[in-house]
C-alpha cells in the first residue's frame, strides 16, 4: 500500500483512538474518524500477545490485502484495525470475511458490498 494510505505516527493513532468511533466483532476492532484527504488511511495494530513475528505479519498481510481489494469502495476516513486473539488461528480468507463484516457494521463502504 502506498505511503499516503498509511498511518504511522503515534500522535495520529492517539488522536483516532480519542476522537474516533469504534466497532468490533470477535476478531477485530476498528476505529474510524473522518479525515481531510480524498482517500482512506490505514493503521494496523497487532499485539505481541498474538504470537511471533511470522504470525503477526501474516495477520497484517491479510488485513492489508482486504483493504487493497476494496480500495475504491472505502470512505475517506482514518481507519485503525486492531487484531484480537481469535485472529491468529484464521486463514487469509477468514480474515478477509471477518474484516468485511466489521467494516460493514462501521459503515466504511461507499456502496453496497455483497
Amino acid at each position: 500500500m502506498e505511503k499516503a494510505y498509511r498511518i504511522k505516527k503515534n500522535s495520529d493513532f492517539q488522536n483516532i483512538y480519542k476522537n474516533g468511533k469504534s466497532v468490533a466483532n470477535r476478531q477485530f476492532v476498528i476505529y474510524s474518524k473522518e479525515n481531510n484527504e480524498s482517500h482512506f488511511r490505514l493503521g494496523i495494530s497487532v499485539s505481541k500477545k498474538l504470537g511471533n513475528a511470522v504470525t503477526r505479519n501474516r495477520i497484517k498481510r491479510g488485513i492489508r490485502e482486504n483493504f487493497k481489494v476494496h480500495k475504491a469502495d472505502i470512505h475517506a476516513k482514518d481507519i485503525i484495525v486492531i487484531a484480537r486473539q481469535p485472529a491468529k488461528n484464521m486463514s487469509t480468507l477468514e480474515i478477509q470475511s471477518s474484516l468485511e463484516h466489521v467494516m460493514k457494521i462501521a459503515k466504511l463502504f461507499n456502496k453496497r458490498i455483497g
